[in-house]
């Protein structure tokens, strides 16, 4: 295992309480700012430190996929549920599952699979153990709860081929694996513990898998990213300028990673703190698309 500082620059810097979610959609990378319920978007042709927003909710906003098909549509984990985000602004509830739970909770992170579902996680606002879930959006619009059990759930992130889902318990420092059945969804093994984080190496955070196959890891509170080896191997530990990395995401073509950042819990922050930097070279691929299939269930509210 090496470590290492990486040479870092900031792109944006300072402006985001808790920006997560961190792709690379359409030649841009899209990003959210989670409480504030916000999704930007930062081209290489706007230069550095231009973001554009493309939408605010008033709803924390955790994650967001494209939908296929439809340019300027989003799928996204937001509020209590899953919902279409359409081009004109409007959101349209597919489920809000976290209404019906014990304690105020809201959707974290979530991505797109291969085979075109998207995959979100929850959790309560208070923290509640065993409280968060995953869900798993089918292209027909339905929302089935896959696990429960979780704290905070977050990361999700896939293999290239969709077999394998890498998922982060934040709170209790663990990465789980299972092996997921690429035609139909569901989960044919796990979850199994990957790694287990001790005492003073972070919380894992946002995932993604680059084009080797290795697991990147956002370490929360360590100011650390991590690469782990299909066989769990720690492979690189780097290390950001900011204690809490929230997101990776690796670039195809030009091979750069980002990595989001939060101000929230930091009693000094840095412009790094909040900001969207960008660390050393890596391998990676677009985000995939949630893809409508025929017959798609109906959204369940419109506002």
């Amino acid at each position: 295992m090496t470590s290492a500082s990486a040479p870092t620059a900031v792109v944006v810097s300072g402006a985001y309480e808790l920006a997560e979610g961190g792709r690379w959609i359409d030649g841009r990378y899209v990003y959210v700012d989670i409480l504030s319920g916000r999704l930007f978007e930062l081209r290489d042709d706007t230069g550095p430190a231009a973001p554009r927003q493309l939408a605010r909710l008033d709803v924390p906003l955790g994650a967001v996929a494209p939908v296929g098909d439809r340019p300027g549509a989003w799928i996204a984990a937001a509020g209590t549920g899953v919902a279409l985000l359409t081009a004109d602004g409007a959101l349209e509830w597919l489920d809000r599952p976290e209404d019906r739970t014990g304690v105020p909770s809201r959707m974290n992170d979530g991505v797109a699979d291969p085979a075109g579902r998207f995959w979100a996680g929850s959790m309560a606002y208070d923290g509640t153990a065993g409280a968060g879930s995953l869900y798993r959006t089918d292209p027909d619009g339905t929302v089935e709860r896959v696990l429960d059990g979780l704290t905070i759930a977050n990361g999700p992130a896939f293999t290239a081929d969709g077999t394998t889902l890498y998922l982060a318990d934040t709170a209790v420092g663990t990465i789980l694996r299972c092996r997921v059945d690429p035609a139909s969804g569901d989960l044919v093994a796990g979850p199994e513990t990957f790694a287990r984080l001790r005492d003073g190496e972070g919380s894992p955070d946002g995932m993604t898998v680059d084009q080797e196959g290795c697991l990147w890891v956002a370490m929360w509170g360590a100011g650390t990213i991590r690469r782990y080896h299909p066989d769990g191997h720690l492979l690189h530990t780097l290390t950001v300028p900011a204690p809490h990395p929230t997101s990776v995401c690796l670039s195809p073509g030009d091979n750069r990673l980002y990595v989001t950042t939060a101000r929230r819990g930091v009693k000094n922050p840095t412009a790094a703190s909040g900001g969207v930097s960008l660390p050393v070279p890596a391998g990676g691929t677009a985000a995939c698309s949630w893809r409508v299939g025929h017959g798609s269930a109906a959204p369940a509210q419109r506002r």
